[in-house]
């Protein structure tokens, strides 16, 4: 089922995070973030139409972002029990498989897309060099089926502007995309 990501204020502090990468060895933490540097954090997962619709493109742009300065990370917070296609052990095949190169980390106990709001996948949160939310929407206007071109220009223009310590986008369209998949009895709402 489709929604959009919920309406979080420009300024919301960075959520302090450690997690551990999916399926590979090693954590990724807030506390090792290099000071200076933007960050942006995608929840993502395997199996979600949405996501699998602009992984390559977002491999593709991410990359290219990091080599401008910008850090990547992307969390995984659905419940494998569930959805297994989202299982920490396969995460590490569909980062190769969308030429992801950035950490993809395993929130199991899904406390880390609480502390984001995070409801959906993709779910997109862009941080500036200070850890103030600059840009929370969209990777683009395309979604499966609709026939747009992927090419994500919406981040795109969002990242270009944290990079280049501009004004966040004026207009902001919302994430869409699948439902995070909650643990019983774990939702938000529950």
């Amino acid at each position: 089922m489709a929604m959009t990501g919920m309406d979080l204020p420009l300024g919301t502090p960075l959520p302090d995070f450690d997690l551990p990468h999916g399926g590979a060895p090693g954590r990724w933490s807030t506390a090792q973030r290099p000071a200076g540097k933007p960050l942006l954090v995608l929840f993502i997962c395997n199996h979600c139409p949405y996501v699998i619709h602009i992984s390559k493109k977002l491999g593709e742009l991410s990359g290219e972002w990091q080599g401008r300065g910008l850090e990547v990370v992307a969390i995984n917070s659905n419940d494998p029990e569930t959805y297994p296609d989202d299982a920490p052990e396969k995460m590490v095949g569909e980062a190769a498989r969308a030429g992801y190169r950035f950490p993809y980390l395993f929130d199991a106990d899904q406390s880390v897309a609480k502390a984001f709001h995070a409801v959906c996948t993709p779910d997109i949160f862009l941080f500036d060099a200070q850890g103030k939310l600059f840009y929370h929407g969209q990777f683009d206007a395309s979604r499966p089926k609709n026939d747009l071109p992927v090419t994500g220009e919406d981040l795109s223009a969002a990242v270009n502007a944290v990079l280049a310590g501009a004004q966040t986008p004026a207009s902001v369209s919302p994430c869409m995309g699948c439902s995070i998949k909650w643990r019983a009895g774990n939702a938000p709402e529950d």
